[in-house]
């Protein structure tokens, strides 16, 4: 398949998880990919790698403005780099706060901002934002990765609504837990992660976590040529726990 021939890609935190996972599958379709990470070394051909910090302005327009050079403009843009946080709104101080919302909501809107000239010019023009299940559901001990990422849901209509106009789609993927060398690492820190791995798989419907595959799979739809009448819109890859309200399994 290669839906997506002769379009420009690029992937911020696209070095590991969902990020790559999505760069090789963009790929392996067809377009040209580069991905901005703090460290993007090693990446697998042909994915391009450009060192960026989504909470620097500075470098993330150089970034993007080398990206387009190099691939001969943009016509993808994949909002995928953030930070998860742990505990409730008591847990973490102030600076912490700053932080996270430095990275997953100002990080989107310093990105798309450096790539929306780049996009303007393109026939096929998509910016598709890593949202999460947390800006819908009230998960424990989320209290401030919930609220960066419902700012991400609400960021993300506002941004439909004012370059839908332009030709600029923007959607977003509101993935469950996903196992991710970042989820694997919270689940180390804890007392005992094989039960804390358990309780993760029992809450999502499907009883089993999410794969970046999966995720990767639904946001290469809605970054697809294919799908150029879908703005403003959510797509969630959670396993089910968005909608599904599920019984006690029945011992047998």
């Amino acid at each position: 398949m290669d839906d997506f021939s002769g379009c420009a890609a690029v992937v911020t935190g696209g070095a590991s998880g969902i990020g790559l996972a999505t760069a090789q599958l963009l790929a392996d379709r067809g377009a040209r990919v580069a991905c901005l990470d703090l460290r993007p070394d090693g990446l697998p051909s042909p994915l391009l790698g450009f060192a960026a910090d989504v909470t620097d302005d500075a470098t993330v327009r150089r970034a993007v403005a080398a990206v387009a050079d190099t691939l001969g403009g943009l016509d993808i843009v994949i909002n995928n780099a953030g930070i998860g946080a742990v505990g409730s709104v008591e847990a973490n101080p102030d600076a912490e706060w700053h932080r996270v919302l430095d990275v997953n909501v100002v990080g989107i809107v310093r990105v798309t901002r450096a790539a929306l000239p780049y996009l303007r010019r393109s026939a096929h023009a998509v910016v598709v934002n890593t949202c999460s299940i947390a800006a819908t559901a009230g998960l424990p001990e989320r209290a401030l990765y919930s609220a960066s990422k419902g700012a991400v849901q609400s960021l993300t209509l506002a941004m439909a609504a004012d370059h839908v106009r332009e030709g600029v789609r923007v959607v977003a993927v509101n993935p469950g837990t996903v196992d991710t060398p970042w989820v694997r690492r919270l689940l180390d820190a804890t007392a005992d992660p094989a039960a804390e791995l358990a309780a993760l798989r029992a809450r999502q419907p499907t009883g089993r976590l999410v794969s970046s595959a999966e995720v990767a799979a639904a946001i290469a739809y809605l970054a697809s040529p294919q799908a150029g009448a879908t703005t403003g819109t959510v797509l969630a890859v959670d396993g089910g726990m968005h909608g599904l309200r599920m019984r006690p399994p029945t011992a047998t």
